[in-house]
């Protein structure tokens, strides 16, 4: 197995698990936060979702698809348009609302789609090219790709979590 094999694999898992925490949801559910300055099913998917798209695309010199999918004006959130949601307060994750959550899976499939894209043709080579040399040491495609991965699987975790605690308090 090729290490793309083994990123289109792990992207996939998250494709799954995203629609796991939002599809057939009630939007009262997905935009709940959970507790006091707590992060919303909506915004924890919306926000690996953006940072996916953010990231990705830099690295393969793409356009993001919020953007260039209309994905920024559907979700209409008024806020900077390549927000990604990083170091949001909580004020600001409470602009992350949606009527759907289609919406949600909607635009992760979309970037999950430029996602397979852009792997389909990476070589082992290329994961060591350098993609952001603002770190030290320099970030190679393999080590952003690994950290996208990680951070969504984290996230996405979080959102599986949040969304079952109406189910158990109410049980």
């Amino acid at each position: 197995m090729h290490a793309k094999d083994i990123l289109i694999d792990g992207f996939g898992r998250i494709q799954e698990e995203v629609h796991a925490a939002v599809d057939g949801v009630a939007p009262e559910v997905l935009n709940a936060s959970p507790a006091a300055g707590a992060n919303s099913v909506t915004w924890l998917i919306w926000h690996l979702t953006r940072v996916q798209d953010d990231h990705v695309a830099d690295a393969f010199g793409l356009e993001q698809v919020w953007p260039s999918g209309g994905w920024d004006k559907r979700f209409g959130l008024g806020l900077p348009r390549l927000d990604t949601g990083y170091g949001h307060s909580p004020a600001k994750v409470a602009k992350v609302r949606v009527d759907s959550g289609d919406l949600l899976s909607g635009y992760y499939d979309a970037v999950h789609a430029q996602t397979l894209e852009a792997l389909e043709g990476v070589t082992a080579k290329d994961l060591e090219r350098v993609v952001d040399e603002r770190w030290e040491p320099p970030v190679t495609l393999g080590v952003r790709l690994v950290s996208v991965l990680s951070d969504d699987l984290q996230h996405v975790g979080q959102a599986a979590y949040a969304r079952g605690l109406p189910q158990s308090a109410a049980s």
